[in-house]
Formats: structure tokens, C-alpha cells, sequence
């Protein structure tokens, strides 16, 4: 199997503002794993809240290089379970990696990847498209630009209230609420009342990751329902969250892929946990792999690519909130330049 790596520097049409940070451009590394005429690709971006950045990316995977290209023709679970242990450290690595590596897999058997898994695709659910923060009047332009049936809001300002009753003046749409952590657990429980009434569906991590006692409250007292996502970041806190948040928010970056990814899913239903997959701001390369997962989740935010000024690649599309799967097999990925073959 030949290992190929790619960087690239991905343009947002917009900056795009959380809590925490605004970015105009996104550094994306892209993976490609190529063996008997069949290429897989995965990908994982830079985040300095999780201390991942390209430099060391490339560094850790070009550490198990060896590994990668020996190690091919065994079902991804058996892959994955050969590289965990060399990158738990870094599960955005292992992320493009194990993904890389479905795609792959899944081509090579000549089937989708959702086929692979035995997904029935004939329901799922729409993706909602975020609105970052910025100036009321700005926020308000973004969601006239942009009709769409669901939206995420992003919140974690003085005025978060404002904001989500100007927006909802101007739309129908279903909104969520996500305040990356910026919350206490007084606001949320406050705030919740006044947005369910303004046609919130549920508010997504509203206190600080490790805040487990006035989530705990939260999840008694809120009139919403509480989505996990800093607070849910490996398969070892989808237990820790039952009881704490009413559903859970998966990245695959910050699992290390779809392949435990697809574990955490089974484990949170099994707890009457919601289930959702969120996205990075990434390309249709990381997209393309969510995709795969919808027919086992409630939820889904998979709009990172529409963000984008320019993709560098073409897979699954998104028209008006729904999915359109691409014709190819895998992941149905295929990068507009050359990396792997096939």
C-alpha cells in the first residue's frame, strides 16, 4: 500500500467566528492510501484547541509510514486496532488515516462505504448550516444569503438572545444553538427557556468541557435538550455524558475516525443517548466520510465544505439541507489534483 500525504490552505468565503477564535483559511492535510488500483482518502485539519497543527500531523504519520504501507487487506477494524497504539496521542492523525483507509477498503470490494456497513440510506437526516458569530446585521446577512431549512447558530456573546431574536425575524427555519463552552450553567438554564420559545431545537455544549456538576444540573433543569461536543471527544466520556447531556455530538477527528466513531454511535443508543456527527471546517474530503454515517444518526452537521471559497474535492453534495451521495464507490471522493490513483 503506498502512503501519500498533502497539505493545503483552505479558503473560507467568510470568517468564521466562534467563541473561541475566527478563521479566514483553514490548513487541511489530506490523505491517500492507494493499493490494487484503488486509492482511499481521508483528512484532518489543524485545531490549536486540540494542539493539532499540519507540521506535526505529517510528523506522526510519516512515524507509522512503515506500518501503513504493510499493513493493508484486513477489515478497517483490524487496521484501525493496528495503528491505535501507535497514535493515540494524536487522534486527529489517526483519523485521516482510518478513513483513508475505509474509503479504501470499501472501494476495493467495489461497494459505498455505507455498504459496506449494511446502511439502509433510504432516511436521513438533513444537515443544518452554521451561522458564526459576528455583528446582528452581518449575522442576519449570512442567513438571508443562505436559505436553508436548519440552521446552527453560534453563540458565546453579550447579546446571544439579540442575536438568535433579530435572526429568527427573518426565518422559519429550525434553529440550534451552539455556545462552545462559553456558558455557566445559570445562563443556560435561563437562556433555554427563552430560546425554546424563539424555535430552538436543542442547545449544543453550553458549559466548559470538564463543567460535569453544573452540566449535571443543567440536564435536570433545562427546558432544552443538551448536546455533548468538547465534552465527548473519545469512546471512553459517551458513558460519562449519559445522565449529563441528553445526546452527543461526535467529530471524527477528535475519535481518531469513522471507526470508532461507529462504536460511540451503538454505545450512545444503547444509553438513549441522541446521536449526532459534527464536522470541521474541512473539505468534501471529510464530508464525504460523514456522509456515510447519516442513516445511524438523529442529527447531522456536516456544512464545513459549503463554507469553503473554493473545495478541493468533489463527493457527496449538500442542495437546501439535503444529501445527494456521489456515483463512486467508497466514500465517492475524488480530489481535483492528483494524489493516489484510481
Amino acid at each position: 500500500m503506498k502512503l501519500q500525504l498533502k497539505s493545503y490552505d483552505l479558503k473560507l468565503k467568510n470568517t468564521f467566528t466562534i467563541s473561541r477564535k475566527s478563521i479566514d483559511s483553514q490548513p487541511s492535510l489530506v490523505v491517500a492510501l492507494t493499493a490494487d488500483g484503488f486509492s482511499g482518502y481521508g483528512e484532518a485539519t489543524s485545531n490549536p484547541y486540540y494542539n493539532a497543527s499540519i507540521p506535526d500531523l505529517m510528523t506522526e504519520i510519516e512515524k507509522v509510514r512503515l506500518l501503513v504501507e504493510q499493513t493493508y487487506g484486513i477489515p478497517p477494524e483490524a487496521f484501525w486496532d493496528t495503528l491505535a497504539p501507535h497514535l493515540a496521542h494524536n487522534k486527529f492523525a489517526l483519523c485521516a488515516l482510518d478513513n483513508a483507509y475505509n474509503d479504501w477498503y470499501a472501494r476495493s470490494k467495489n461497494l459505498k462505504l455505507y455498504e459496506l456497513w449494511q446502511y439502509n440510506i433510504s432516511t436521513i437526516p438533513l444537515t443544518n448550516y452554521t451561522i458564526g458569530i459576528d455583528t446582528i446585521e452581518n449575522m442576519v446577512a449570512k442567513l438571508k444569503a443562505k436559505p436553508w431549512p436548519i440552521y446552527k447558530i453560534k453563540l458565546g456573546t453579550a447579546d446571544d438572545i439579540a442575536i438568535v431574536t433579530e435572526l429568527r425575524k427573518h426565518t422559519n427555519a429550525i434553529f440550534r444553538v451552539d455556545a462552545n463552552c462559553a456558558w455557566t450553567a445559570e445562563q443556560t438554564i435561563t437562556n433555554a427557556t427563552t430560546l425554546k420559545k424563539l424555535g430552538v431545537e436543542f442547545i449544543e455544549q453550553p458549559l466548559a468541557a470538564a463543567d460535569w456538576e453544573g452540566q449535571r444540573d443543567v440536564f435536570k433543569k433545562s427546558i432544552l435538550p443538551i448536546i455533548a461536543d468538547e465534552s465527548c471527544i473519545t469512546e471512553d466520556d459517551v458513558a460519562k455524558c449519559h445522565g449529563h447531556f441528553h445526546g452527543i455530538n461526535i467529530k471524527l477527528m477528535k475519535c481518531g475516525g469513522v471507526t470508532p466513531a461507529r462504536r460511540m454511535l451503538t454505545q450512545a443508543k444503547q444509553l438513549g443517548l441522541k446521536t449526532m456527527v459534527g464536522c470541521m471546517t474541512e473539505s468534501t474530503v471529510g464530508i464525504s466520510v460523514i456522509a456515510q454515517l447519516l442513516p445511524e444518526l438523529d442529527y447531522v452537521d456536516m456544512d464545513g465544505a459549503l463554507l469553503l471559497s473554493e473545495d478541493i474535492a468533489s463527493g457527496v453534495t449538500i442542495m437546501n439541507g439535503k444529501i445527494e451521495y456521489a456515483s463512486g464507490n467508497g466514500t465517492g471522493v475524488s480530489l481535483c489534483e492528483g494524489l493516489g490513483e484510481g
